[in-house]
Order: structure tokens, then C-alpha cells, then sequence
């Protein structure tokens, strides 16, 4: 049996035991984990019987791995008896340790209690779908630079636009940095892929020359050490590209494309800019209907949830660039970032979906939102699909279940959400946001005069 106190908002102590007998079993697997490593005059390693370790050593020598056989099974069952939806890794102390058994006590965040606002009857901005002449020549002239050829130049310097293959190597003080080096970079000029006006100094340049780049970083930027300081980089110029971008035909569309001509060319480009037009308004209507809840809705949300969250990210992001062929170290550095600058940037965004998915979460607990055993499979069938594997397989993933059931029924609470509210025109939207706006400026300047107020006593 165990026993809950709060100490602190959404903090609770709780207390929980392991019986002798329980305990027992541990100290055995301890006993038969750690024989073979001690050694006991007059026995093969192996073979000292356990009480007689437990002599010549105290029984204190098979504690801990004891300890940590018995405490995850303890842990989770007084979690569970005590219905603790946890959300932080627990600090985790030893009370007591007789022959009555061990005791334990467990500190954790808890879920915390959401206050919901109005979440039926909201509205969202209407957004404009058809796609517009702009958007399609956009879309053309991203097209055909996709088709450009890039060739090299030789009769003329740097121009803004190209790409100069140069070799650099920085200095502070007269003294290279860390990462400051490079080898056969293509940099695009005009990009600001570089600091300052790195790039800007290499314009007029031909192959062959020797540049000296002079700039200053940022006070703001990511490696401590830098930051603010004036850089003196070694550039040497060792090739000059320019794209080639093809002329819009309808040979061209002929040859690069399943059309015949620009108009059924542009048609389908239409086509596709709507559907992508129709998925992004329905993106930013979800978005703003989560904004207004969030809004709406009190929670004190405990630090360790949007700590984990942004592990998250962070450990995603660094997927995707090992995708690349790049790991988040090379990445850090290139960017003069640390992972701790990394963290801090992702906290507010973290802080956001957190509080999102609480919310969500607390519309799902009110309007009795059900997921059924028949949505679940189906998630299941299209994991498997994904991975080629069999659904029933899926299915035995101990987090599976949990974290599905959780998804959908967010997914249904925001889909409620959705369909009680109603959509009005931007400029009604836009009067409405100017006098929300309004209000909460003067409320702001009320609460500064009344702060003015009690200073001035």
C-alpha cells in the first residue's frame, strides 16, 4: 500500500513498499548477478555460498542490484493504485531497508488540472483558396530553375547570384577558431548563408585571388566566444558557377513535362496550388482555433513536460540531419549554436504544443470522446502498411496502444472543436483582433498607473 501527498503544484511525494518475500527474490538475483566477481577464500569464484558473502561482506553488498530488480515493478504499481497520470522521471529515495522489506519514496509532476474556457462557437479567419497569377509564376520560375544548368565562368569577377567555390579560414586575434575552416564550399552569393557582409566582400573577385574578409559576429550569436567580436577571414577564390535557367516554351514544357503546351502546363499547376491552398487553410484554421483555446484555458504547466517536449525536437531534428548526412555536433557548430542555445529556442514552441495537447486533452475528458478498439486497428493496419509488417505485430508495442489512443482522441476533440465553430471574413476578423488589442492595452496602461500609483506613496 502506498500513501500520496502534494508538496508542490502538480508535485506529489508518494510512499510505496516491497515485502520481505518480494525482497528476497531480489537479493537472490543480486546474489547469482554478482558471484562470480567476488572473491571468497577457499571457493572458485562462483561458487561462495550467498550467506557466507553476506558475512564476509554485510548483506548491504547485494543492495543495489536488489534494489533496482524489484523497484520498477513497486514503482508502477503504486502509480497505478493511485491513479498518478506522472509526467517527469521520478527522484526516487530509500526510506528504510529491514527484514521486513525495503520502503521507498517517489517525487513526480503530476498531469495537471486544466481550466477550459469557451471552446464551442469559436471562429476562424476565411482564407482565400484560388490561386493567383502570382503564385502560379512562382511556382513556374521555381520550376525552371529546378531545370537550370549550372556552367562555369572564366571571362568575368563575382557577380551577386553566383556560386564561388572558395577555401577559408578564420581568425580572432590573429588566431584560427574552431570551426572556422573550410574546404571547396559552394557559397551562393547574395544568400547571406555567411555572416555580415562576408559575401558582399568577394563580389568583384576573379578565380585565383586571395581575399582578406573582414566582418564582426553578432552580440547575439550562438558560440559564446565569438559573440561580438571582429573576424578576419582568409578567402581564396577557386571557381566561379552561374545557373543557366531555361526560357518558358512549350518546347520546353514538351520535353520536361507531361504536357504539350504552357496553358495545360499552368492548368495543372493551378490544380495543384489549390489543393495545397485548400490543405493550408485548413492547417492555419487549426492553428487558430488551438490559438483561441489556448487562450482561453488555465493551466500551470510543470517545466519537466516542456523539457521532455523539446528533448523531443531536438532528438527529431537530429534524425533528420543524419537523414542528411549531417549530426547535430557538425550542425551546431557550422551554426555557432550549442545545444543548450538549441533548448532554450525551442522552449517557447515546446511550451505551445504542451499546453495544445492539455487542452485538447481536457475537451476530450468533457465531451466523453471514446476511441474504439476498431480505431486503433486501424492505426495499427496503416503503421504495418508503412513498414511492411503485420498489424498484430504493431499492436504488441507496449507504447503503441497508449500513445494512439491519446492522438485520436485529440484529433476527435479538435475535430468537435471544428465543426461548432464558424468561419467570418479577414476584415471582421481583423476589427475583431484591433479591439481585443485595444482592450488589453488599456488594461495593461491601467494596471502601469495603478503600479505608478503605489510607487509614488
Amino acid at each position: 500500500m502506498s500513501t500520496v501527498e502534494t508538496i508542490d503544484k502538480n508535485k506529489v511525494k508518494f510512499t510505496f513498499s516491497v515485502d520481505a518475500e518480494t525482497f528476497e527474490k531480489g537479493m537472490n538475483y543480486s546474489y547469482n548477478k554478482n558471484k562470480n566477481s567476488i572473491n571468497i577464500q577457499g571457493f572458485r569464484r562462483g561458487k561462495a555460498p550467498r550467506k557466507l558473502i553476506e558475512a564476509h561482506y554485510g548483506k548491504a553488498v547485494f543492495y543495489d542490484d536488489a534494489i533496482n530488480f524489484v523497484l520498477p515493478e513497486a514503482y508502477e504499481k503504486a502509480v497505478e493504485e493511485n491513479a498518478l497520470e506522472v509526467v517527469s522521471k521520478p527522484d526516487i529515495d530509500v526510506v528504510s531497508l529491514d527484514d521486513s522489506g525495503v520502503t521507498f519514496s517517489a517525487e513526480v509532476f503530476v498531469k495537471p488540472e486544466v481550466k477550459l474556457g469557451e471552446y464551442k462557437g469559436l471562429t476562424y479567419t476565411k482564407k482565400e483558396v484560388n490561386p493567383t497569377d502570382e503564385e502560379i509564376d512562382a511556382q513556374i520560375k521555381n520550376d525552371l530553375e529546378k531545370a537550370s544548368r549550372t556552367v562555369t565562368v572564366t571571362d568575368r569577377p563575382i557577380q551577386d547570384g553566383d556560386i564561388a567555390t572558395i577555401d577559408f579560414k578564420g581568425y580572432v586575434d590573429d588566431v584560427a577558431f574552431e570551426g572556422g575552416e573550410g574546404k571547396d564550399f559552394d557559397l551562393n552569393i547574395g544568400s547571406h548563408t555567411f555572416i555580415d557582409n562576408f559575401e558582399e566582400q568577394l563580389v568583384g573577385h576573379n578565380v585565383g585571388d586571395d581575399v582578406t574578409v573582414n566582418v564582426t559576429f553578432p552580440e547575439d550569436y550562438g558560440q559564446k566566444d565569438l559573440a561580438g567580436k571582429a573576424a578576419k577571414f582568409e578567402v581564396e577564390v577557386k571557381n566561379i558557377k552561374v545557373k543557366e535557367i531555361p526560357e518558358l516554351t512549350d518546347e520546353f514544357v514538351e520535353d520536361t513535362t507531361e504536357f504539350d503546351n504552357i496553358k495545360d502546363y499552368r492548368n495543372d499547376i493551378c490544380g495543384k496550388l489549390l489543393a495545397q491552398n485548400i490543405q493550408r487553410a485548413d492547417a492555419e484554421k487549426e492553428e487558430e482555433l488551438i490559438n483561441k483555446l489556448c487562450d482561453g484555458a488555465e493551466v500551470d504547466i510543470p517545466q519537466p513536460m516542456i523539457d521532455s517536449d523539446v528533448d523531443m525536437k531536438i532528438q527529431e531534428y537530429a534524425y533528420q540531419l543524419q537523414q542528411q548526412g549531417l549530426s547535430l555536433d557538425m550542425y551546431l557548430q557550422y551554426m555557432g549554436q550549442t545545444v543548450d542555445s538549441m533548448k532554450e529556442a525551442y522552449k517557447p514552441l515546446s511550451e505551445k504544443h504542451v499546453k495544445a495537447r492539455l487542452v485538447l486533452e481536457a475537451i476530450a475528458k468533457a465531451e466523453n470522446v471514446e476511441v474504439s478498439d476498431e480505431d486503433i486497428k486501424n492505426e495499427a493496419e496503416k503503421v504495418a502498411k508503412s513498414y511492411g509488417i503485420e498489424a498484430d505485430q504493431v499492436m504488441k508495442s507496449p507504447d503503441f496502444v497508449k500513445t494512439v489512443k491519446d492522438d485520436l482522441s485529440r484529433q476527435k476533440a479538435l475535430k468537435l472543436v471544428e465543426e461548432a465553430a464558424s468561419e467570418e471574413k479577414p476584415e471582421k476578423a481583423a476589427k475583431k483582433e484591433a479591439k481585443a488589442k485595444a482592450k488589453t492595452a488599456k488594461k495593461e496602461a491601467k494596471e502601469e498607473k495603478k503600479e505608478d500609483k503605489k510607487a509614488s506613496k
